[in-house]
């Protein structure tokens, strides 16, 4: 799959989706500090599915109607961050085919799915 990983992901969560044979561009190797309209607009341009823990990009979605390819959202709390990755794992290996067109909130228990409105 293609992603687009947010700054405030981990570089251990992007490298091992990369070391699964996903292609990651990674915002902090490609420009630090652009505003979040700018990587929304680059993952849609780019067909990637936005990885972030940022909540700000629902707003973005659907406040601001802006377009968005597909995002996946964290909510994973700081003790059981090593559950990230896992996490991300198995909803790829379950739901890879629903990820795109939908904004998805990943939390220690379940995923949620709500569809873009503007994909």
């Amino acid at each position: 799959m293609r992603f687009l990983a947010d700054e405030c992901c981990e570089s251990g969560l992007v490298a091992g989706l990369r070391a699964d044979g996903h292609e990651v561009v990674y915002i902090i190797e490609r420009q630090t500090g652009m505003s979040d309209d700018l990587v929304l607009r680059s993952a849609f341009d780019e067909g990637r599915i936005l990885l972030t823990e940022d909540k700000d990009f629902g707003e973005l979605v659907y406040r601001l109607k802006k377009p968005a390819y597909g995002i996946i959202l964290l909510r994973i709390d700081v003790q059981d961050r090593k559950e990230k990755l896992n996490r991300l794992k198995v909803l790829i290996a379950r739901h890879e085919k629903q990820l795109a067109g939908n904004f998805v909130v990943v939390d220690i228990n379940n995923f949620r799915f709500r569809p873009l409105i503007y994909s």
